[in-house]
């Protein structure tokens, strides 16, 4: 059959459509196989399970014995069951309550509350830090032995050469925050962490605290809390004391970064300011000073 100019016309472009067709398909198929390998972010069940397995030599002793529990490495820091490391301590009880997904830890002198992806656990009243959460990987909960270590008076010390985190109970449970803390100290700082970073995350409340606690240890500010909050010396320090919000109560979050602040946990230890540059009207801090970082609204300076 005679083939006219335009049916050749159309045949020579569907042919090109089809290549260029070919030429994607292998393009795609080829960046499925980059995306296996770089792209695609695990599951933070699989994120647990790839480091338990390349912590296969991680080895973990409590009180001498080796510990029967589930381990694993998470950014160099040691993570065990809670349930298994709590029971080889002694007598205790575990519960767990999946509404609010907290694990309950109760034994003689101690109670422990631990949230699943929580940055903190409250054990006697006291908040310890945990900088990488809590992680519950196929219903069961781990966190870092030191955290846990310390809350029932553990000795938690690491052996590179064997590669092995060594937990020896030492003393007595860990001291009751009833005890532990200065009540003026807690809220002071619980007051200003509200007033200036009420919207901001846990951790944008800790750097607050800390610019206030690096403050109190510098030579260029008073040497308390409330000395500093109050500051005037080079004008007013804190807009709070001068607006009222200083007196406001303190929402739960923001004594909760007041309670890690005052443990020691210090994300910026050479913040002496910050600003919330959206809001500021003095650029002074941000004209003179080196800036460290920002977190959410604030940035902080040296």
């Amino acid at each position: 059959m005679k083939t006219s100019g335009k049916n050749k016309y159309l045949q020579c472009i569907t042919a090109i459509f089809l290549c260029f067709g070919l030429v994607m398909l292998s393009a795609v198929n080829a960046k499925a196989d980059w995306l296996t390998v770089d792209e695609v972010a695990p599951s933070p069940a699989e994120v647990s399970e790839v480091q338990a397995v390349k912590a296969a030599d991680l080895n973990v002793t409590v009180n001498g014995l080796q510990f029967a529990g589930k381990s694993f490495l998470h950014n160099n820091t040691t993570y065990v069951a809670v349930r298994q490391f709590s029971e080889a301590m002694g007598e205790v009880s575990v519960s767990w309550n999946q509404s609010s997904r907290t694990a309950t830890i109760s034994a003689e002198g101690l109670n422990i509350r631990i949230k699943g992806g929580s940055n903190y656990m409250v054990a006697n009243g006291r908040t310890i830090w945990l900088e990488y959460g809590s992680i519950i990987d196929n219903g069961t909960m781990y966190v870092p032995i030191r955290a846990l270590g310390a809350a029932f008076g553990c000795k938690v010390s690491w052996d590179n050469n064997t590669r092995t985190a060594i937990a020896v109970k030492s003393g007595n449970m860990i001291e009751s925050g009833e005890s532990y803390y200065d009540s003026d100290s807690v809220k002071w700082l619980a007051k200003i962490i509200h007033a200036e970073a009420e919207g901001e995350s846990l951790r944008g409340k800790i750097a607050v605290g800390n610019v206030v606690l690096n403050r109190v240890k510098s030579s260029l500010f008073p040497n308390t809390i409330y000395g500093v909050i109050f500051d005037k010396n080079n004008g007013v320090q804190f807009t709070p004391t001068v607006n009222g919000a200083i007196y406001k109560d303190p929402g739960e979050e923001s004594i909760i970064a007041a309670k890690l602040c005052l443990e020691g946990v210090n994300l910026l230890p050479n913040a002496l300011f910050f600003v919330n540059v959206k809001i500021a009207t003095d650029s002074w801090v941000s004209d003179n000073r080196e800036c460290i970082t920002v977190i959410g609204n604030h940035s902080f300076f040296a």
